[in-house]
């Protein structure tokens, strides 16, 4: 089994730090972009738009919340308000959800890191995740599951798309 990156590791453990700063009852996610040579870390956590009321009344009504949430990814990569191509981003307490995912792909994001889907998540998160991983496959991105309890990966995909018959034959009558 393949031992977990300290720095992966130590990007974790910040993104769960953020994950602290959200106000939703339900759901506290962290994220951490950083760039290839790890001099610039853009942190984000899922929360609503800068400047609007936060109450617990708006996140207690699911439909309003879910109108005016920003995911963790898509508020760091907001907020840092500088091209992500090639970064990584650590999310935690899991991947990101399909949709973030394919914005995080658009972004240029190169490899996802998470902790793997606790089995308490699994329920309610599991097919998402699953998707998710799909999505980043299917375009070469990269992603890596950790196990933080025993400081092993427990999955990952590093090896780039593949490319389908299809697509070979469009490629090849250009």
């Amino acid at each position: 089994m393949k031992l977990i990156e300290k720095w992966d590791e130590r990007m974790i453990d910040l993104a769960r730090h953020f994950s602290t700063w959200s106000k939703d009852p339900s759901t506290q996610t962290g994220a951490v972009i950083v760039s290839p040579d790890r001099t610039t870390i853009l942190p984000g956590y899922n929360g609503f738009a800068k400047g609007a009321p936060d109450d617990p009344e708006i996140y207690a009504d699911r439909e309003v919340k879910y109108e005016r949430i920003l995911h963790c990814e898509m508020n760091a990569v907001l907020l840092g308000a500088q091209s992500v191509k090639g970064f990584t981003l650590y999310t935690y307490p899991f991947l990101s959800c399909p949709r973030c995912a394919v914005h995080m792909i658009q972004c240029g994001i190169a490899r996802c890191v998470a902790p793997a889907i606790p089995p308490d998540k699994m329920e309610r998160w599991g097919e998402a995740m699953e998707r998710t991983k799909q999505r980043f496959t299917e375009v070469g991105v990269k992603w890596t599951e950790l196990n933080l309890e025993d400081g092993h990966v427990s999955d990952e995909y590093t090896a780039r798309a593949r490319v389908t018959d299809e697509q070979r034959r469009m490629l090849n009558h250009r």
